[in-house]
């Protein structure tokens, strides 16, 4: 009878080690397939959008990727009235930014800023955007995409999809990064 009992403790004991080793090993295969908090936190970029002047391209970082952002001024939000193209603008406060990914959507290059001609020209090919992102001449099939973001007061955050976002990409104003 001391046999059998002892084997049971036995067999009772190696269980529950077992099982805690099987946890702890499925706790640590979780964590290994995790994002790291670095990529988390690459994952989202806040703009204060306070910062900026008129007229004066600032080219930010999100996910690796440049993002430029310029602050319209009066007579840019004009054009913009005209071209019927403020819907590609983001309101913040009683300002207008044109935030997109600065990346031409014909081959990837980075168009350069000409602040006095208030357009983009991308050396590469040619193809020319104006101060809302939109192409002005070809080869660039569509105009700069916008990146998602959030309005959030007076900040934007980027890589987060708010309300403004999904009814620019809804009205087709920009496709989805």
């Amino acid at each position: 009878m001391k046999d059998s009992s002892r084997r049971g403790f036995m067999g009772k004991a190696f269980g529950a080690v077992a099982g805690v080793g099987a946890v702890a090993s499925l706790y640590a295969m979780k964590k290994t397939w995790d994002p790291l908090p670095s990529v988390k936190a690459a994952g989202f970029t806040t703009l204060d959008m306070t910062a900026y002047e008129g007229n004066v391209l600032v080219t930010e970082k999100w996910r690796g990727k440049p993002v430029f952002v310029l602050k319209q001024t009066p007579e840019m939000v004009e054009f913009a009235k005209k071209k019927n193209e403020l819907n590609r603008l983001i309101k913040v406060g009683n300002d207008y930014y044109m935030i997109v990914l600065g990346l031409c959507t014909h081959l990837g290059c980075i168009p350069g800023y000409d602040a006095e001609k208030k357009s983009f020209l991308c050396a590469c090919h040619g193809g020319t955007y104006d101060s809302t992102a939109m192409v002005t001449k070809a080869p660039p099939p569509r105009g700069l995409d916008i990146p998602p973001f959030k309005v959030d007061g007076m900040k934007v955050v980027l890589g987060e999809e708010g309300p403004e976002y999904k009814k620019l990409l809804q009205e087709g104003v920009t496709l989805p990064v």
